[in-house]
């Protein structure tokens, strides 16, 4: 076994004040070459890369054993640090590079599948069957650094604030909350299931009910549900409750924890209190319950000024209880050509829409296909609702308006990228407030918009039972960029009122009982009013760092068809181990 040398530097350190000194490092060869008599060698760790220059005046067995080194070898060297000749204005190490005097190899290497550089440009799929050679790059490993920044602030934030960290069940009863469970066969009691938790709710109230106050949680949660760029079927959450609170004094502390993480993370200072938006205030100016901010590009209600008109896409629309709301594109007329328009035509048809007018403001007067349908001063009457000027392209979409929300969202997402409006520098967070409690399950029947638990608006109270989508919630959610980072509410307390809730939802006596029969035993003893919130941990990382997916701020990721490609989970398992389980497995 080769002799270990004790580091006492790590390769991305070394600095010209540290001229003279005696360094001892360890790490990987990112590439050798020789030049003459001397050897160079890139050495790479999770901190950066050094130079180390090996020299003919060595001892020969350290000369050659410098001459074998290759990518990927893994070694430790002693030298001294001195000023490079040729500096690397690239690297943090470029002034300087560490003469060699001992050499140990470690571990010899053969060619890596994957080059261990950030800008490979390999694919995904081998990024991830490789995935603990993809991990040695400097990204990657500042990514993993930059992630446990923020479990560490987020823990020295909510214990400085009177929060307990408190473990939740992993193996827990199966409960409907939106997505399917991952079950976990019982032997013990052969022919019964755990699951494993879709986030800890039902615990961390029955945490309320035991004093505990204020709990939080970096939880890790399942989901057996299709992927995306910002969906795992193993994830985290930051979870947190708090007794004898209302939706202010939630608000209140997350927005000091955002402060604080924000600061202590990425160094920047974010102005609080946030900028809030109804549910129907944020659907109304940006189509979207998650709006993003930074592309302006607000969504105008043109109903009132096309209703009763000559255009009869428009009168049916409205006539049918929509509405007809329309963006407009600063610039859009040279961004976008009559093919361009064409294309989006087309694409609003993915989200349910029958068509796309559009009005273009041209030197020469307004060109629009549906100009024919309004006169001169009606079209003056839409522009200037609008806000347009010369330039602009105005685009209108009439459908339900569900359909009209989403398809123009999706329009300002087109039309900021087309004309870089995204300023990839700024943090928009705000909060969307006032959710409505239930919201369709398409058989004529209601579900819950967050979950069962949530309070109901006191205001709404009496709907419940008799207009039930007419009903707001006591819900919240954080939004960051677009995207929404953390979701909560203030939860029922009332055992009456939960029952209430439940029936609404159309749960008999027997699935309630069965399903949520230790909760409301609980608050047969007395609890607190109480709320809380929970943040995607990987999400709000991924937004942090810039990234375009969760997958760059976990270690091991599973890939789009939930699979773990460098162990091969999910496996087939002995059939003994089936029997002992229960279990028989049915050829489909």
């Amino acid at each position: 076994m080769p002799e270990l040398i004790k580091r006492n530097m790590y390769c991305g350190k070394p600095r010209l004040r540290d001229e003279g000194r005696a360094v001892r490092l360890n790490g990987w060869v990112q590439r050798s070459r020789r030049l003459g008599g001397l050897i160079f060698c890139d050495l790479r760790d999770k901190t950066g890369i050094v130079q180390i220059v090996f020299d003919e005046e060595l001892p020969p067995e350290i000369f050659e054993a410098a001459e074998t080194l290759r990518n990927e070898y893994v070694i430790g060297v002693e030298g001294v640090c001195r000023e490079r000749e040729s500096k690397n204005p690239g690297l943090a190490t470029g002034d300087v590079e560490i003469r060699a005097e001992r050499l140990v190899i470690y571990s010899a290497a053969e060619t890596p599948p994957i080059y261990v550089k950030d800008d490979d440009n390999v694919s995904e799929e081998l990024r991830m069957r490789y995935r603990y050679l993809d991990l040695r790059k400097l990204r990657m490993q500042r990514n993993l650094a930059f992630r446990h920044e923020v479990c560490r602030a987020t823990r020295v934030y909510f214990s400085d604030n009177g929060f307990v960290e408190i473990e939740t069940p992993m193996l827990i009863r199966p409960t409907p909350e939106g997505a399917r469970d991952y079950l976990v066969p019982s032997r013990i009691n052969n022919g019964n299931f755990y699951a494993l938790p879709q986030s800890p709710q039902m615990y961390k109230q029955l945490l309320m009910a035991s004093g505990a106050d204020r709990y939080f949680q970096i939880a890790r949660c399942f989901r057996d549900e299709d992927l995306r760029a910002d969906r795992q079927p193993e994830f985290t959450q930051v979870d947190l409750e708090m007794s004898f609170v209302d939706m202010e004094d939630v608000i209140g502390i997350q927005e000091g924890y955002m402060k604080f993480l924000m600061k202590e993370t990425l160094e920047i200072d974010i102005e609080t209190p946030f900028p809030r938006y109804t549910y129907e205030e944020a659907m109304s100016h940006y189509g979207s319950d998650k709006p993003d901010t930074r592309l302006g590009l607000e969504i105008a209600d043109i109903s009132s000024y096309v209703e009763g008109k000559g255009f009869s896409v428009f009168a049916d629309a409205i006539s049918a209880g929509g509405s007809v709301r329309g963006i407009c594109v600063p610039g859009g007329v040279s961004a976008f050509s009559r093919k361009d328009i064409d294309r989006l035509a087309d694409s609003v048809k993915g989200y349910g829409a029958k068509g796309l007018a559009w009005i273009k403001l041209m030197e020469g007067g307004v060109s629009s296909p549906i100009g024919k349908f309004f006169t001169e001063k009606e079209m003056d009457a839409l522009v200037t609702a609008f806000g347009a000027e010369t330039g602009d392209l105005i685009l209108i979409i009439a459908d339900a308006d569900k359909i009209v929300y989403a398809t123009l969202s999706y329009l300002r997402s087109v039309a900021a990228e087309k004309l870089g409006l995204i300023d990839e520098s700024r943090f928009d967070f705000l909060w969307v407030t006032d959710f409505p409690l239930f919201e369709s399950d398409g058989e004529g029947g209601y579900k819950a918009m967050h979950h069962p638990f949530t309070m109901p608006d006191p205001r709404d109270m009496d709907k419940i039972e008799s207009d039930p989508a007419a009903v707001r919630s006591l819900a919240y959610d954080l939004v960051l960029n677009g995207t929404e980072i953390g979701g909560g509410s203030i939860r029922i307390h009332d055992r009456d009122l939960q029952n209430r809730m439940f029936s609404a939802l159309g749960l008999s006596d027997e699935e309630i009982k069965g399903q949520f029969g230790f909760l409301l035993d609980a608050f047969r003893y007395g609890v607190p009013p109480h709320g809380g919130l929970a943040y995607g941990l990987d999400r709000l990382i991924m937004l942090l760092l810039g990234e375009d997916s969760i997958r760059e701020t976990m270690a091991f990721p599973k890939n789009q068809d939930a699979e773990d490609p460098v162990s091969g989970a999910p496996a087939s398992a002995p059939l003994e181990q089936l029997a002992e389980l229960g279990l028989e497995l049915v050829k489909g």
